[in-house]
């Protein structure tokens, strides 16, 4: 999945908790939240710095970014409780990181089917693989 795709499917299923999302569509989405805030912060930083575009971009990300975070947890076989985990500091940041970056279940799991193909081909994209 490409940057684009990546950014179109999550802001799609923006409140869709079930299901699952792959490696690519969860941290592509955290790019382009990195890239909104820090653009945000610089239409602050001009505009005497209330911190009101960095805040309503906050808010309207918030949901998608839950998520996708939710939905990734998912592909790895964790249930989206799993998330609250990284609430303790730390040892609890650590462990949702190393969660986010594992590769997901091969095949489909409780959550759903596998978003790639059992050939390791992307669903509906049979000349990508990955």
């Amino acid at each position: 999945m490409n940057f684009p795709d990546a950014i179109r499917s999550a802001l799609r299923n923006y409140a869709t908790f079930a299901g699952r999302a792959r490696r690519s569509e969860f941290w592509f989405f955290y790019l382009f939240l990195l890239l909104c805030q820090v653009g945000a912060s610089m239409v602050d930083g001009v505009a005497d710095g209330a911190g009101l575009v960095s805040g309503l971009i906050s808010l309207a990300l918030f949901l998608p970014m839950l998520s996708v975070g939710v939905r990734r947890l998912h592909d790895t076989g964790r249930s989206g409780w799993w998330m609250l985990v990284g609430l303790v500091p730390l040892i609890g940041w650590i462990f949702v990181l190393i969660w986010y970056c594992r590769q997901g279940e091969a095949g489909p799991n409780r959550f759903g089917a596998d978003p790639k193909g059992t050939d390791g081909r992307v669903l509906g994209r049979p000349w990508q693989v990955n």
